[in-house]
């Protein structure tokens, strides 16, 4: 019999699961809304998996230190300071600086990715 623990876990992978939803996000009038830390490395650097339920917010924040927000599921929109919703689905990223008001939500359901740290370099897509 194989033990199928030692497949998932050997020398070369360790898989796990990063969808938990481990806690809610209520700060800053966020409604609908999880987080599961994911990674850290050095220099302040992390990795979020955020889940957004159907009719759900994260409420409007300063960005602590530069923020990618990655969509890998579903669609909803951001908001900078101004409020103006701006559309977002899976594939779209979207990068906030240290100290800019933005929010999020959607009235589907959505997942992202955001990975924070004090300075993040965003590659231009090769031609």
């Amino acid at each position: 019999m194989i033990d199928a623990f030692r497949i998932l876990r050997g020398p070369y992978v360790e898989m796990f699961r990063f969808d938990r939803a481990e806690k809610v996000i209520d700060r800053f009038g966020s409604v609908g809304a999880t987080a599961t830390r994911v990674a850290a490395a050095e220099g302040a650097v992390h990795l979020t998996c955020l889940a957004i339920e159907p009719g759900g917010t994260i409420g409007t924040h300063p960005a602590p230190v530069s923020q990618l927000f990655l969509v890998i599921a579903g669609e909803g929109w951001v908001a900078g300071p101004d409020g103006h919703k701006i559309p977002v689905s899976a594939g779209d990223g979207v990068r906030w600086e240290p100290g800019e008001e933005h929010a999020s939500g959607t009235t589907t359901g959505l997942t992202a990715l955001a990975l924070e740290g004090p300075s993040l370099d965003v590659f231009s897509p090769d031609t």
